[in-house]
């Protein structure tokens, strides 16, 4: 719990103050939910904003019931595990976005054609009943049982005390969420294309999905199916962001027009782009790389920091500032076609630059000279910056 952090719920009491008297807190919770009289609170209910436009509802449960969920995920992990599809990726562990990643871009070499899946507001609309089913066929411990249906229908409660009463859904933000969605989704798609489309290839992380075909016949078909089988389990298909796109340069279409190439997936975007082989000499390359999306959500977070603002913090200030974020950030996109994230985040550099400018009198009126002091800088200590160590160094080519 330590490790995933996260806010309080509706009683506003942190992880902090829970762990000051942890043996007391947690033999209450033992004794409670071991007699069946544990209740669950209400689902503190707020939005954040979608890359896309708009807000998702994120439920987050008081520290005592994300504690309890801890508990019920840590013995249901162990049996449901083993019946998981081998192309499910989502929040089990030993797996990754990335590894969803590589394999997609594996197969992308293969194939031509790609759907990709939308959908519409899948942690929302799970039918419980349908979910319930599909756990029972796994679970048979009674207070797992007992506790998952009040899990699932716990209510959100706003900033306001007002409640939401839930017939459906999972709350986005529970402990117990991702097992029981993927879990969900394993038999609505994973296990219904092994018997149905048993010779498709996808890749599945959460509830984002990439199916391979070989041709666009086979795509419109098999969408049509797949959007067929998800309204009998009751979720529906988002058809303006499901589509079937071309992954090859050249194909026309019924209108003769040149078929879509490319498509958008965990955050990474992959089109035919340049790269290199061993020998040195260049080839097209159907590969992912950081996403226009992921840019833009990233340039926001960095004008947050307001780094222009704060002429009264140091060099070591501003490390320790950006730092953490930085890392996630090369962390994760830096793991495929690294040149397209390395020429973005000289951005960073950018806004360090602009800080120094207004920090230092003789950078004045002078960006380039700001921005080649950092150069310098780097030169001395590439160590400053979590950045610079991944190369993402700020260029001196421009001093005047």
């Amino acid at each position: 719990m330590k490790a995933n952090r996260g806010s309080s719920g509706i009683d506003g009491v942190e992880l902090e103050e829970y762990d000051k008297n942890l043996p007391s807190n947690l033999y209450k919770l033992w004794n409670r939910m071991s007699s069946g009289s544990y209740f669950p609170r209400s689902v503190k209910l707020v939005q954040i904003p979608k890359s896309g436009g708009g807000k998702r509802p994120l439920g987050i449960p008081m520290v005592e019931d994300r504690v309890a969920q801890m508990a019920a995920v840590m013995m249901l992990e162990p049996i449901l595990e083993p019946i998981f599809h081998e192309d499910s990726y989502g929040y089990r562990p030993g797996r990754s976005a990335h590894d969803a990643l590589a394999k997609t871009r594996e197969r992308c070499w293969k194939y031509n054609w790609v759907i990709d899946i939308d959908i519409s507001k899948f942690f929302d609309t799970i039918d419980h009943e349908k979910l319930l089913k599909c756990f029972e066929r796994h679970i048979e411990t009674p207070w797992i049982l007992l506790y998952v249906r009040r899990w699932l229908t716990v209510p959100y409660e706003q900033t306001d005390g007002v409640r939401i009463e839930r017939t459906k859904g999972v709350p986005q933000g529970s402990v117990i969420g991702p097992v029981l969605s993927n879990l969900f989704l394993h038999y609505v798609f994973d296990k219904w294309m092994g018997i149905h489309h048993k010779g498709v290839l996808f890749e599945r992380y959460a509830d984002d999905v990439i199916c391979h075909c070989r041709s666009r016949s086979e795509a419109i078909a098999l969408k049509n199916h797949i959007s067929a089988r998800m309204e009998a389990c009751g979720l529906k298909l988002n058809e303006e962001k499901t589509r079937i796109v071309c992954i090859q340069e050249g194909i026309k279409g019924n209108n003769n027009k040149e078929e879509e190439v490319g498509f958008d997936y965990l955050g990474y975007t992959f089109r035919p782009r340049k790269a290199l082989r061993k020998d040195g000499s260049a080839f097209t390359g159907f590969l992912p790389a950081i996403s226009q999306k992921a840019k833009n959500k990233i340039r926001e977070q960095i004008k947050g920091w307001k780094l222009s603002q704060k002429t009264f913090l140091k060099i070591s200030d501003i490390v320790h500032l950006i730092d953490s974020q930085v890392r996630g950030w090369v962390t994760y996109y830096g793991k495929f076609y690294v040149s397209a994230l390395k020429s973005f985040l000289q951005e960073v550099n950018h806004c360090i630059a602009r800080w120094a400018c207004r920090k230092y009198k003789r950078f004045r009126g002078n960006w380039w000279k700001a921005l080649y002091w950092l150069g310098r800088l780097a030169e001395r200590d590439k160590t400053l910056f979590y950045h610079w160590r991944a190369g993402i160094v700020p260029p001196l080519s421009h001093h005047d």
